[in-house]
């Protein structure tokens, strides 16, 4: 998880509890406010206030799942075109004969070494998204002083490094692109609506335990969006992690 993430657990316990205290809170307040300031013309207009409020808090959070979601898609599908060019690679350096041997075992031992960076086997780990540490740059020189002969060799050879070349840069815009794409501005500007929103729910709340219920329920609900929002824009940590098996596939066929 990048550094600038903060835990999703954490921040939607935190996020459950401003929502839901502020419910709790108003149904408390309720029995000391005055009989007339419970009418049915003040919840009229605190209803048409809160129905503002809600429409603009449903518009944001729409706004932060699309921005979430558009980070795990693009990561996803940076992914899988990865993986494709890692194989297409391993085949040509197949066709390009002996000399090209050497490259396909430093190939696999890169892929290999990519998986357990970017999924380690401990969920406690964090992805490792830097590719300076891989050897990818050794993959690029061996093609670079592969021999070209004749004309087939050498536009295999251009294709290689032309692959090489989009495979280190998809690795590098997998970094670039692991800085928090969500803005706790905002998130901190919708959690303030719903809190709001909450408040107006339990102040004209009939103080029961069924409407303390709802309470807790709708804001665990809420909490529970704020925590998918988190994980979707961290794609390599959490719950939600983006899938390793295009790139295990990728090993049971490098080299064959």
């Amino acid at each position: 998880m990048p550094d600038d993430m903060v835990n999703p657990v954490i921040l939607s316990l935190v996020v459950f509890l401003c929502v839901f205290g502020a419910g709790y809170l108003a149904t408390v307040l309720r029995a000391a406010m005055p009989e007339h300031h419970l009418s049915a013309d003040t919840k009229d207009t605190v209803k048409l206030s809160m129905g503002l409020v809600a429409t603009m808090t449903a518009l944001v959070l729409g706004l932060l799942v699309a921005s979430a979601k558009g980070t795990y898609d693009v990561d996803r599908t940076n992914i899988i075109n990865m993986a494709a060019k890692l194989v297409m690679l391993d085949r040509l350096f197949g066709h390009y004969g002996p000399e090209a041997a050497p490259l396909r075992v430093t190939l696999r031992e890169s892929v290999q070494e990519m998986v357990d960076r970017l999924w380690p086997d401990s969920h406690t780990e964090h992805a490792r998204l830097d590719p300076s540490a891989s050897s990818g740059d050794a993959i690029y020189f061996g093609i670079e002083s592969l021999p070209a002969s004749d004309d087939l060799h050498r536009g295999m050879k251009a294709r290689g490094l032309t692959a090489a070349v989009e495979i280190g840069h998809s690795r590098w815009l997998l970094l670039a692109e692991s800085a928090s794409s969500i803005s706790f501005p905002l998130l901190l500007v919708v959690v303030f609506w719903l809190s709001i929103l909450f408040f107006s729910f339990g102040l004209f709340a009939p103080p029961n335990a069924t409407a303390v219920a709802a309470l807790f329920i709708s804001a665990l609900s809420v909490a529970g969006a704020i925590f998918l929002i988190i994980e979707l824009a961290t794609p390599f940590d959490g719950v939600v992690r983006i899938p390793s098996r295009p790139m295990h596939m990728v090993l049971d066929h490098l080299g064959k």
